[in-house]
């Protein structure tokens, strides 16, 4: 049975889109860490172990700026972590339905350097505040889990269409810039509450910067295609070394740009006569809507998102 449930899950990681990608990976991190949990639990008679809330800190996103230095992973690491069950399913609950609207729209090889660059953004923004305004934030010593790289995508997906309608339950059809704007209102209105006010202040940080990148983007900037180029280059330099010598196969490379092309291996064209239209109806959405759209345009963004 187990052999089967990892086989399908490593089928899904490898064949699905980038948010299932992201999905999977965040779910792994939280079954991981309350596994550590339990076994710490158990071996400690139900007290919280010392040792557990070292692994946890040795993870997130530190306000000191010390242990920032000696834990610089912890900028990444932070935004795939969960220890609750509320925390991680609402995160991942918006992930999946903001994250399919971004895919679709404005192409699959975008979720990730944007789920990067909000969590970064809300990272730094954490860090900032913790350390800047030590008496507003509170003495809160770590930070942790994807809510600003969410919160990226789903600002991202307001700003790329904000009349495209989700239905919601109980309320019917209601356009994103509203559903997103109202996320954003309650972070705001929650700074100093609830006592996780670096929290608050993160996930807007992570906001600004799902704004400013499809921003940069209609502006013909885009910053996901960098990520993407640095994330390759990374991941050659790794094969090489797993590689073995020089004189071995090849690792085939796949440029980011066409990232979740066609199975069929027909990976769209980006000649200028196709960019000139992606961007138009870009342009065309930033100015009237998605629902603007005609068909065929409609058709043509969908298209391009798979390339």
């Amino acid at each position: 049975m187990f052999s089967s449930i990892w086989n399908d899950l490593k089928r899904e990681f490898d064949s699905g889109n980038m948010v299932t990608r992201l999905i999977l990976v965040n779910v792994a991190a939280f079954v991981l860490i309350n596994l550590i949990w339990l076994a710490f639990r158990l071996s400690t008679g139900l007290m919280r172990p010392e040792w557990y809330t070292e692994i946890v800190r040795f993870f997130s996103m530190p306000s000191s700026p010390f242990y920032l230095l000696i834990h610089p992973w912890t900028i990444l690491t932070h935004m795939f972590l969960h220890e609750e069950f509320w925390h991680i399913l609402w995160n991942m609950l918006y992930l999946y339905w903001f994250g399919r609207i971004v895919g679709g729209l404005i192409g699959d090889q975008r979720i990730l350097p944007i789920y990067l660059l909000g969590g970064l953004a809300g990272g730094v923004v954490f860090f900032l505040s913790a350390n800047l305004f030590p008496g507003f934030v509170g003495n809160a010593p770590y930070a942790l889990g994807a809510s600003a790289a969410v919160m990226a995508i789903a600002v991202s997906s307001a700003t790329v269409a904000p009349d495209y309608q989700m239905n919601l339950l109980l309320i019917g059809p209601v356009k994103l810039k509203w559903i997103v704007g109202v996320l954003v209102l309650l972070d705001i209105i929650l700074l100093g509450r609830d006592g996780n006010t670096g929290g608050h202040l993160a996930h807007l940080g992570g906001a600004i910067m799902g704004f400013v990148v499809i921003r940069q983007l209609q502006d013909g900037n885009d910053w996901t295609a960098r990520i993407n180029d640095g994330l390759d280059r990374i991941g050659r330099f790794f094969r090489k070394l797993t590689s073995g010598s020089s004189k071995g196969p090849k690792v085939a490379y796949r440029n980011p740009k066409h990232f979740g092309g066609s199975k069929r291996g027909n990976a769209r064209s980006d000649t200028p006569d196709h960019q000139d239209q992606l961007d138009a109806i870009l342009e065309k959405i930033k100015q009237t809507g998605y629902e603007s759209l005609s068909q065929k345009e409609k058709d043509f963004l969908r298209d391009a998102s798979k390339s």
